[in-house]
């Protein structure tokens, strides 16, 4: 069975900085034959925003039909899910926020139904890597996106220590992610060392 990687492209802005440093790591990955990539841009994705009505901790699903009627259960079966963000007044970018929002039903799960999300056998071998970029170059313009993502991995079972970062500052206009010195080859290294840890944790190597 092929390694399952799911990348969403928040960006509303479609072959930006933030989606072009997704691009050079999910070719990374995909450069292994072992390795399956699906990209899904988040315009295209039909995800709508949650609704609080918190019929998930009753029904184990969202009572909303939308796209996530599809990607609800890719990001289950996922190996490893990506995420892109822009910095948007200092925090996700709206698309990205909504798919937060509707894992709440994995939420309901876990805490309040008392569900597995993920087979048992599968906890501790999944990863998740988180891509950002930024127009301003202040030292803590990512520091309000990393809650709201480490959020969305602990609900679908993936934990704080097994998420990967690559966040880049100072790439404002459109292509201005192409002069930058080292995001290309930074975004190349962790898609390959991602994918080199997720061949020895799924051979049971690690991650129990």
């Amino acid at each position: 069975m092929p390694i399952k990687v799911l990348a969403f492209a928040g960006s509303p802005r479609r072959h930006g900085n933030s989606e072009t440093l997704l691009d050079w790591t999910l070719a990374a990955m995909a450069a292994d034959p072992e390795v399956a990539v699906e990209k899904v841009p988040l315009t295209e994705a039909n995800i709508n925003p949650c609704q609080g009505c918190n019929a998930c901790e009753k029904l184990n699903k969202c009572i909303r039909r939308d796209g996530m009627d599809i990607y609800h259960d890719k990001i289950v079966d996922a190996d490893c899910i990506v995420l892109s963000s822009p910095v948007f007044c200092m925090g996700l970018c709206s698309q990205v926020k909504m798919l937060v929002d509707r894992a709440q039903v994995f939420r309901s799960r876990k805490y309040v139904l008392k569900l597995p999300v993920v087979p048992p056998e599968r906890k501790g071998r999944r990863m998740g890597v988180f891509l950002a970029s930024a127009g301003q170059t202040w030292p803590y313009v990512f520091d309000a996106l990393v809650p709201s993502v480490k959020c969305f991995y602990h609900v679908i079972e993936i934990k704080d220590a097994d998420i990967r970062y690559l966040m880049v500052n100072g790439v404002d206009e459109k292509g201005a992610i192409l002069q930058h010195p080292t995001a290309k080859t930074d975004a190349e290294k962790l898609g390959k060392a991602v994918v080199a840890e997720l061949k020895a944790r799924l051979a049971g190597g690690a991650g129990q």
